[in-house]
């Protein structure tokens, strides 16, 4: 694939202002030939080494792939069970089986006395754009790469402060709204989106904005791991690019449905969503 050249060399941004600090700090694991480190909480994330001879590696009964040296990724969503079995099976058939501790997380709930506003009903245009952008966009996270930004201690794409938080919540006279898929960076119009990792661009809607997200881009990490931007001004990298982590992939704007310019930064991995704080260095 062709290497997208950026405007810029390569630099890392620094982190945005503090926020909460997530409840989990990195773990370190080795158990039986069976090595992994990461982030075991909601929302965060697992890199491990699996013993030579190994035929299998699932995650809750979920088969994970394993690259040629025999390391693999595994990520919890927001609302992942406290508990998951990791097993490794040998090729004589031998299963090594450890439970993994997901840490709980606190998330910011507001609770309001209104009723839940019904949203207004959106005419067939609006309807027909809109399932085919998610068709798209459901397409560009399962397309999958064979990139290794999924390895990487991950930058902040933008520099900051974070406005919006992962997993953030309102709760409408007991009827729960959706939560925050993603987090928000406070970068004026204008401001440089760098890549957090290396990766494939699998979509990038540079010329057509789509209703909601606006100019949106998404970045293929490797391993099912995958980082989107939304809301941009503008892309500089198209569908079928390979980047390097640090390298320019756009601007910061207010595209789609946005009160003001920032970034939102999401991540998923196979459905599941993530919470980018966890996966950038410095941790905030």
């Amino acid at each position: 694939m062709p290497v997208a050249k950026s405007q810029h060399a390569p630099q890392a941004l620094p982190a945005p202002a503090p926020a909460p600090i997530p409840s989990a700090a990195p773990t370190s694991v080795s158990v039986g030939g069976l090595q992994y480190r990461g982030r075991l909480t909601q929302g965060g994330w697992l890199r491990g080494q699996a013993p030579d001879g190994t035929r299998a590696v699932t995650l809750g009964g979920t088969p994970l792939p394993l690259a040629s040296d025999g390391t693999f990724f595994a990520a919890f969503d927001r609302d992942a069970p406290a508990s998951l079995a990791l097993a490794v099976t040998a090729s004589d058939g031998f299963t090594l089986s450890t439970e993994l501790a997901i840490a709980p997380r606190s998330w910011r709930i507001e609770s309001i006395n209104v009723a839940k506003r019904p949203g207004k009903l959106p005419d067939a245009e609006f309807q027909a754009r809109r399932a085919a952008e998610l068709a798209r966009i459901g397409a560009a996270r399962r397309l999958g790469s064979t990139a290794g930004g999924w390895r990487q201690g991950m930058i902040w794409p933008a520099a900051g402060r974070i406005s919006g938080e992962f997993g953030s919540q309102r709760i409408y006279r007991g009827e729960p709204g959706a939560y925050h898929a993603g987090i928000d960076l406070a970068a004026p119009a204008g401001a440089e989106i760098r890549a957090p990792a290396d990766g494939v661009v699998t979509l990038a809607a540079g010329d057509a904005p789509f209703t909601l997200e606006g100019h949106l881009l998404i970045l293929d990490h490797g391993m099912g791991l995958t980082s989107a931007f939304l809301h941009c001004s503008d892309l500089v990298v198209r569908e079928g690019d390979t980047v390097a982590q640090g390298q320019l992939l756009g601007h910061v704007g207010m595209t789609g449905r946005a009160t003001g310019p920032h970034l939102h930064w999401a991540m998923t991995w196979r459905g599941r969503r993530l919470d980018p704080r966890l996966f950038a260095n410095p941790e905030r």
